[in-house]
């Protein structure tokens, strides 16, 4: 029996996976964050390997176009993957010229081990499901991002002129980025009406937890400077 279009898909695999997905929004890098505490070496090094992990996913998001089944579905890829080139990726340029980084440095860095792990375990998924897996394994960082950004937006330190991140944190706090947020939440609910089942569920849910658990080591990796 297929779901009803009533059903948000995020919000239940959110709750379903709410150990997972608070360690992720919650990671001591992000309240390092918010509070403008985060060492600058580690901002830089997420950001350098930030920039590495969104080659992949526009490369998913392009994947996305390919496996669309309507119009529709081929807009709404096409909608994330022009937000990564022309959006995200222009941010992480600007920040990391700060510290001398032309963006061909930042292209042929060297891939750290949770950027391999994330990225590879996102195109895989996509490669070997249809386009719900694809978009269920993209979801934690595109939501994810939208709703950290309006956490740390609001409190008290967040976007102070003396917080160092605060020019990250407005970004994805802000209406451009919150606007593709709500759209890859619309694009989920789209697809699990027309195709997911209750027998699936646990098999998506399974996608979400692993891809929530890459991104909390994902910030651990940057706090740590990890190779």
């Amino acid at each position: 029996m297929t779901v009803s279009s009533a059903v948000d898909l995020f919000d239940r695999l959110a709750t379903e996976a709410a150990d997972e997905w608070a360690a992720y929004v919650d990671h001591t890098f992000v309240q390092q964050m918010g509070r403008g505490t985060l060492p600058v070496a580690s901002f830089r090094h997420y950001l350098v390997q930030d920039y590495l992990f969104l080659i992949h996913f526009a490369r998913a998001y392009a994947l996305a176009v390919y496996k669309g089944q309507s119009l529709d579905d081929m807009h709404a890829a096409f909608g994330g993957l022009k937000a990564i080139l022309d959006v995200e990726m222009d941010l992480h340029v600007r920040l990391c010229a700060g510290w001398g980084l032309s963006a061909a440095e930042l292209e042929w860095a060297p891939e750290a081990k949770a950027t391999l792990a994330y990225t590879r375990y996102v195109l895989e998924t996509g490669l070997r499901g249809d386009l719900l897996d694809l978009h269920v394994a993209l979801a934690p960082c595109v939501v994810g991002y939208a709703e950290i950004g309006t956490r740390l937006a609001a409190s008290p330190s967040g976007l102070a002129a003396g917080n160092p991140y605060r020019s990250w944190i407005a970004e994805y706090s802000g209406d451009t980025y919150q606007e593709v947020a709500a759209g890859a939440r619309a694009t989920l609910d789209r697809l699990a009406a027309r195709g997911m089942t209750e027998q699936r569920f646990p098999q998506l849910l399974t996608t979400f937890r692993q891809a929530c658990r890459l991104e909390a080591d994902f910030w651990q990796m940057g706090l740590t400077c990890a190779d």
